[in-house]
Parts: structure tokens; sequence; C-alpha cells
């Protein structure tokens, strides 16, 4: 059983304490090497110890940190699902308003242990932390964008695209609001985004990302730095032209004609960043073209992406050909996407080259995060490392609070498909940490579901070794009694599922939905030792601060941040479902102690 000491007995300057305020500590880089934090105010000193470095670290980062946390903590609902959610006030066909409607109650799971009476009177809380996932900051002019295939299915292009960086911002605004945790009040130790951050593995995208989530002005904008390139100014009635009066596809379903649209959407903007350190977890879309091809080394889609052609329009057949070699995979090194950008070249229209589109590689996407530039509120590196870099994983572990660590895998599959896995040396790494870390309990952070790792493509750079899939990670984890939660994202979607195993060593998946499509959700979640043989899992769903009503003459930051929402939800032929069942919102988990 991992030892537990709460955070209630704890003396007021120990370790603990200093990791709540300040955020956690790196442990490895999925190398299995010891490693601390590093910050530009405090330099390590040789000779001094690991743990008296961290504590210095935390105290240089404390300041910073504390200068956000307010200074009594106490149980609430305000800002959250709890007390109320984004929901349709006006017919029910055509474009429909947003605006506030009730909350979501609390459900609580008890099929991995009952829960006791009297435990919220007993409960000390052991970690809290929010969860983003699947922001998607799209480049929307970027030459590599699929929109055409919206000739074949309508939710292949999504109107509220242009808008994500808004969102994302607006999503940035709500953490930084939180009032520490919903249920304990405790302090939020750190937020952790779960991959697909970005949409077209664009350098654009990766840029925008790490200011949203660090801080810094951002300009939405590619190619011409004057106007806008993309479909929403090609005149086509495929898609929404927002400024135009043309009769499109959507405005005949009811979107509006928004005059001074698109020049909004590129404006320049400012982030705040979070006021909480954070980490970060890489998804499919954020290590393949388009988040399934394994191109790496193709030049042609390369010179494609920061060059001056961009196709806008395609045939449905031709379409729903592309679209099912998607699906199904049938070239992850995409062959048929380089033949038919190939074959239409004649079709496509002039944008403005830019070099800034180009892909990034998954060693440039960990320099990126290194960077002291995009720092924020630490850590450096964002959980990754020099060490990352050297051996090229992006997998690691931190330490989350004296008794909880976590752990960040990479799920994604360099020789391509959207599905992912994981290779031999990363679960034998996996294994060897659950094992090591047997004292504490452990949080698993990553990309993929236990249900979307079924792709067992061969990584180019390591042939012979061989891939695994979600039932395998699962059994490892159901063999740690310390394992509490495995925390994904990718579907869209919420969704809860226990994983019961003998000998008290079962544990909670939690997906969450993500921050593109409606419902456009984050979540915080709570780790509690009810003192009576069981643990709680506290989830907690939040919106971004953007109002839930929108005003389409307000094109400012916030207000472009509230349509973003509502046009996700009007998004034509989008999912219905991706809320979840009210067992996959808010919730309390129970578990028995391993």
């Amino acid at each position: 059983m991992p030892r537990i000491r709460s955070v209630a007995t704890v003396p007021a300057l120990d370790r603990r304490t200093l990791l709540a305020a300040t955020g956690a500590v790196s442990l490895s880089a999925g190398i299995g090497l010891a490693l601390r934090p590093e910050s530009p105010a405090h330099a390590a000193t040789p000779g001094q110890s690991p743990v008296a470095d961290s504590v210095a670290h935390a105290k240089d980062q404390s300041a910073a940190v504390g200068r956000t946390t307010p200074a009594s903590l106490a149980p609430y609902t305000r800002g959250t699902t709890l007390s109320s959610v984004a929901t349709p006030h006006s017919g029910s066909t055509g474009y429909r308003r947003l605006g506030n409607g009730p909350g979501w109650k609390r459900v609580v799971r008890d099929e991995l242990a009952a829960g006791r009476t009297g435990r919220a009177d007993r409960r000390t809380a052991l970690a809290a932390f929010v969860q983003l996932t699947d922001l998607h900051l799209t480049d929307v002019q970027h030459p590599m964008r699929v929109e055409y295939l919206r000739s074949g299915k309508r939710n292949a292009w999504r109107p509220q695209e242009a808008l994500t960086v808004a969102g994302a911002v607006s999503l940035v605004e709500r953490v930084n609001a939180l009032h520490g945790a919903p249920v304990t009040g405790s302090p939020l130790h750190f937020v952790m985004t779960t991959g697909d951050n970005t949409d077209n593995n664009s350098k654009t995208e990766l840029d925008w990302f790490l200011k949203v989530m660090s801080g810094g002005r951002i300009s939405p904008n590619s190619g011409d730095p004057r106007h806008y390139e993309g479909v929403q100014a090609s005149g086509l009635k495929t898609y929404w032209q927002p400024d135009a009066a043309l009769r499109d596809a959507d405005k005949q379903v009811g979107f509006p004609h928004i005059r001074g649209f698109l020049e909004a959407a590129i404006r320049e903007l400012r982030s705040p960043g979070l006021s909480l350190p954070w980490y970060s977890t890489v998804g499919n879309h954020d290590a393949l073209p388009l988040g399934v091809y394994g191109s790496r080394g193709d030049s042609y889609l390369t010179e494609f992406a920061v060059g001056g052609k961009k196709l806008m329009s395609l045939g449905s057949a031709e379409s729903n050909a592309l679209l099912a070699s998607i699906k199904y995979a049938r070239s992850p090194k995409g062959a048929e996407f380089h033949n038919l950008l190939k074959a239409h070249t004649r079709q496509m229209r002039s944008v403005t080259p830019d070099e800034r589109r180009a892909p990034f590689t998954p060693a440039e996407y960990v320099k990126a995060h290194l960077d002291r530039a995009h720092t924020g509120p630490g850590p450096i590196g964002h959980g990754y490392s020099s060490a990352n870099l050297s051996a090229g994983t992006q997998y690691y572990t931190f330490r989350i609070a004296e008794d909880v660590i976590g752990v960040s895998l990479d799920t994604t599959d360099p020789g391509g498909h959207f599905e992912g896995s994981i290779g031999t040396a990363q679960l034998r790494w996996l294994e060897k940490t659950l094992r090591e870390n047997k004292d504490s309990y452990v949080v698993v952070f990553s990309h993929h579901t236990s249900k979307t790792m079924r792709n067992t493509q061969a990584d180019p750079a390591h042939a012979a070794e061989k891939r695994h899939g979600g039932d395998e990670v699962v059994a490892l984890l159901a063999k740690f009694s310390n394992t509490l939660a495995w925390v994904n994202g990718h579907t869209h979607e919420n969704e809860i599922i226990p994983h019961a195993a003998p000998g008290n060593r079962s544990f909670w998946e939690i997906s969450t939905a993500s921050h593109v499509d409606y419902p456009q959700l984050a979540r915080v979640i709570e780790l509690v030792d009810n003192k009576d043989g069981t643990l709680s899992l506290f989830t907690t769903l939040i919106e971004s601060a953007a109002p839930h009503a929108t005003d389409f003459s307000d094109l400012t930051q916030t207000g472009l941040a509230a349509l973003y929402r509502e046009l996700s939800f009007n998004a034509p032929d989008s999912r219905t479902d991706l809320a979840g069942t009210s067992r996959d919102r808010n919730t309390e988990l129970i578990l028995k102690k391993g």
C-alpha cells in the first residue's frame, strides 16, 4: 500500500506544501534517468541534493504562482458545469442560439468500491489538477488542410475552426479563475494537456499553442499578413462565407452573415498564459501530418505545406475515396493523399507561401517546449527534457505530490494512422516505473484511449520492435495496486470506464471531450483519501470563460470565443453525444485502497 500522509497533517513548509503551491517536479524523461526541473532563477549548485534543489526551485516559483492562488480556499460550483452549461435556447432546427442552462449534477460511481457514509467529513486531499485535451489549434489557411472533403462528408470541415486560438485563450482564462479544486477547495497542482494541441502538425500552430499556454501575443494568421486567404473567402458555397452576402450551404440552414468576421479572426490577440505549472502530452495531430500520415522524408508534402498553392474544392467521389483511405489507413505514409494533390495541381488556387507552415519533427516538438521563452509558470520543458532529445522519446514521469506521481505516455505511431499504440521499450519502461514507485499512487496520462490503441503499424525507426495496444496497457496497469487512473482524450467524447481487477488493483479510465467540438470542455480531477479504506476521484467539467450567449456584433476576443462555442454547436452533421452521459461528466469515482 502506498504510504499516505494527508495534506491536513503535514507541516506548512514541508515538501508537499511546496509542491502543491508550485506544481510537480520531474522524475524521469522516458529513459529512467532521475532529472530535476531547472529554472533561470535557480541554477543547480554542484553537490546539492536533488530534493534540496527541487525545493529551492519550488521556492523560486512560489511567489509567481502564489499571486493567483486565493488566500482562502473552499468548495464551490460557480464557473463549473455543476452551476450552468451552455444550452440551446431557440428553436429545434436550423441555427440555434446558446444561453445559460442548468448545470450537470454530480454522480457517485461505485462499480469498483462501495461508498461509506460520513466520508465527506473524513476525507483529505492528495492532489488536484486540470486536464485540457484536443485543443486542435488550427492554421485554417494552411495548404495541407483537407476542407474539400466536405463535398463527401459535411463534418469534414467545421465552421468554427478559424476561432480555435480565441477559444483556447478563453479556456486558459477559465482555469486561471478557478478558486482551487471545486470539491475539496485544495490548491490545484498543475494543468496537463493530453495531446492534439495542434491540428496540422504545423510550426505556426505549435508556436500559437505554446503562447496560449505560457502567455504572449498571437496573430492566428499565416501567409499574407494583411488578408485571410482560406476557404471562407473563396466564394465557394461549400463553406460558410461569413463576410459575403453569398447564400452558401451554411447560411441556408441559418448561419449568420457577419461583416468583419475574417478580419477579426486573424487579428492579434493576447493570452495571459496559465497561472499554474503545465505539462504536455503528445497526440497524433502533433506528431503526424493531418494526424494520420507517417510521411517523414516526403519532400513533396513538406514543400507543399510551405508553398503557394492550395486545393479548395473536390468532387464528392474523390472526397469519399480519400476519406475511406484515411479511415482504414490503407496508405499510412500518405501515398494516396500525395497522388491526389499532384493530380489536381491545375485546380489549386494561389496563396501566399509561408515557411512557418512547415511540419515539425518530434525532436522539434520537444525543443520548442524546452525553449525558455515558453516556460511561463514552468516547469522548463513542461515535462520534456534534454534526456528526451538524447533518447528520441516523448514520454516521462513527474512528481504530482509526495504520495502521487504522474506518467505521460507517447501513444502516437510514427508509422502512420490516427489510432495509437506503444512500443516494447516504452511498455517495459512503464512497468519499471510502476514497480519502482510502488509506494506512490500513480496517474497515467496519454492521448489515445484504451479502445483507440489498436494500430500496430511498425515504427520506421524501430522496424523490429513490437507495438502494443490498449488491452495490453490495461493489463499492465491492473498489475499494480497503486494505479488510480488513466486520463486521456482523442475521441472528443466524455467517457469514464471502470477497469476491475482482483486484489484491489482496479482503476478508472477518464476520457474527456475536446475543446474544438461542442460541448468544448476541460476537466478538474481531485484525488482524496476517504480515511475508511477507500479513495475517491472527483471529476468536474468546466467550459471556457466566454459567456454562453453570443452577440454577432461583438468581434472582440471574448465575443469570438463565445461565437466559437456556438458555431461548434451548430456545425452541420456534428455529433450530438460528445458530452457523454451523466455518469461520464461530474462524478465521484470510488476505489478501494491498494
